[in-house]
């Protein structure tokens, strides 16, 4: 049974609107300058399958899990996201949309009380225009409204893109560690810098 609605602005440019709750999971629509953000569809797989697509296309790919991009694949694993999504806080995933195109998504999953770990994804054709950091900052303000206190990331530091973005969001190196998810040739393990990174939501003014 849905509550009431209510309107919370965070600022100038974004506009968070509480729709209601359903089985205690907040269900939302968050419109920036340009973008609307909302939680994740089972349709949405075939958007989800273009940006990992395009993502296998780039010297980025070693650092991160194989994507399964099969139908047969994808499809289930995003009905699992919509679904996760509807019941609950722990686990919530959103797909951003520009002009009706949803061109990425963010992850949240929960890893401790009140701390959730972030990912995300964008389509090839939609970097380079600050969409991404106009997205997570509206995500990162919604969480911190929902009690979030932190915030991690995890990526490679050769990837230079998404460590400029994690900085300019506010969060922080704290730690390295070496990680692994292809192998070459030879059947070795092919290595490289994972950095570690942290917002605390509570030094947010």
């Amino acid at each position: 049974m849905f509550g009431t609605k209510m309107r919370l602005k965070y600022s100038l440019s974004t506009c968070i609107i509480l729709l209601g709750q359903l089985m205690e999971a907040t269900i939302i629509m968050i419109t920036t300058k340009r973008l609307t953000i909302r939680p994740i569809e089972a349709k949405d797989w075939i958007a989800i399958k273009e940006i990992w697509d395009d993502f296998k296309k780039t010297e980025f790919v070693v650092y991160d899990n194989f994507k399964d991009t099969t139908p047969e694949s994808l499809q289930p694993r995003i009905a699992k996201w919509a679904e996760v999504t509807r019941q609950g806080n722990e686990h919530m995933f959103f797909a951003t949309g520009l002009n009706d195109e949803m061109i990425g998504f963010t992850s949240m999953n929960i890893v401790a009380s009140s701390e959730y770990e972030i990912g995300y994804g964008y389509t090839n054709k939609s970097h380079g225009h600050g969409y991404a950091q106009e997205v997570l900052g509206a995500i990162l303000e919604y969480m911190k409204n929902l009690g979030a206190t932190k915030i991690h990331a995890g990526t490679a530091l050769r990837n230079v893109p998404s460590v400029i973005l994690l900085k300019r969001l506010g969060f922080e190196l704290i730690g390295t560690e070496e990680v692994s998810f292809f192998e070459d040739e030879s059947g070795n393990d092919i290595y490289f810098e994972g950095g570690n990174f942290l917002k605390n939501l509570t030094l947010d003014k």
